[in-house]
């Protein structure tokens, strides 16, 4: 049996939440709200995930504040219009597709705030030209030619703290399974953790265990009123010497299971113009694999993983739990029935698209059930 398309479980407080297969639709930023609403283009994209062959799709990263998007087409879900907007189209989407579980990553952008879309270069967009004042650990730019941030405040340190809080209730309303929060790419999270952007002097900076307290403040707090799927992503090494580590990540991922994290989502880098990323297939699966092996979280690995034998040989091997593909599933919006086709897996779709699995394929290929179950 396929070990992609077999079936997996989580044990939040909400009772168990059964997967059917193991593949992950990660994050992607679409860069197309509007003021942090969801949009026709979402209801159209959405479906298109949910109709993938995934049995976990995990939604882009939603700020919880206005000033925490990256860019002003960010998504968010801070007050009640953000949240009536994203129930109304999550709604709509999931009309258009079989059941499946949806999770939700709530971030916060830090430094990265008030930039351009990356079409249109992905810098800083000055505030006399339409943007807002980034804030951040420290006053630290993330790249040279940057501004630095604002260093935030203890006062504004904890209404971030509320606003995950907040925007983990939002999320529970609308009846989501999971919520992932951010704390990889260089964002607000990950700046906390990595002492290349976080030099503070005070209870959030300096030792290890200052540097997490705030991401286990908020996984803690969301942990209080969130009772689903609850998982963090991490970017497991910064590629920088003196930054952020493999011990570190393992470290912190034994305190978010005694926590009760039901996952944890390794990536890396994304915090300093300095890293040296060996980018490569598989190129962040052996940090994966290091955190499944520490800790016995329930562990996804992501990065350049494109192929159904590539993503079943990283399972067979015991170096992840599960597996997440993202830009591949932009490409090919039905990966996941080429991977079952490929490996005798199983997966459902709309009825209206059964007639595309020419019979060839499923002679070729091996067994494929669209919708048949």
């Amino acid at each position: 049996m396929s070990q992609l398309f077999s079936p997996i479980e989580f044990h939040p407080p909400r009772g168990t939440v059964k997967l059917s297969n193991r593949l992950v639709i990660a994050p992607m930023c679409q860069y197309s709200g509007e003021e942090g609403r969801p949009t026709d283009w979402h209801l159209m994209h959405w479906a298109n995930l949910f109709n993938s062959g995934s049995s976990f799709v995990i939604l882009e990263a939603t700020a919880v504040s206005r000033e925490g998007r990256i860019t002003t087409g960010c998504l968010g879900l801070w007050d009640d219009a953000t949240m009536a907007a994203f129930a109304d189209v999550l709604h709509r989407a999931r009309r258009l597709a079989p059941p499946v579980p949806v999770c939700l990553q709530l971030s916060h952008s830090g430094r990265k705030a008030s930039s351009a879309a990356p079409w249109n270069g992905g810098m800083l967009i000055p505030q006399d030209k339409g943007g807002w004042q980034p804030k951040g650990p420290s006053a630290i730019s993330h790249l040279p030619d940057e501004p630095a941030p604002v260093a935030l405040t203890l006062a504004e340190i904890q209404t971030i703290e509320k606003d995950f809080i907040a925007a983990a209730r939002r999320a529970q309303a609308i009846g989501l399974v999971g919520i992932e929060l951010h704390g990889a790419h260089g964002y607000l999270l990950h700046e906390f953790l990595s002492p290349l952007a976080n030099q503070r002097q005070d209870d959030y900076g300096g030792s290890f265990d200052n540097r997490v307290r705030l991401l286990m403040d908020i996984f803690k707090g969301t942990r209080e009123v969130f009772d689903g799927v609850l998982g963090v992503r991490l970017s497991a090494t910064d590629w920088v010497d003196g930054g952020w580590t493999i011990e570190d990540t393992i470290e912190l991922t034994r305190r978010l299971k005694a926590a009760g994290a039901d996952f944890i989502h390794i990536s890396s880098g994304g915090v300093s113009a300095k890293q040296k990323i060996p980018v490569g297939p598989n190129y962040q699966v052996p940090f994966a694999q290091q955190v499944k092996a520490a800790t016995g979280l329930t562990t996804i690995a992501v990065g350049l993983i494109t192929e159904p034998q590539q993503a079943e040989d990283i399972l067979v091997r015991g170096d992840a739990d599960m597996v997440a593909i993202a830009r591949s599933v932009l490409y090919k919006p039905h990966w996941g029935w080429e991977a079952a086709a490929a490996l005798g897996g199983e997966v459902t779709a709309s009825h209206q698209y059964w007639r595309s699995i020419p019979r060839d394929v499923q002679a070729i290929f091996g067994k494929i059930h669209i919708g048949m179950r």
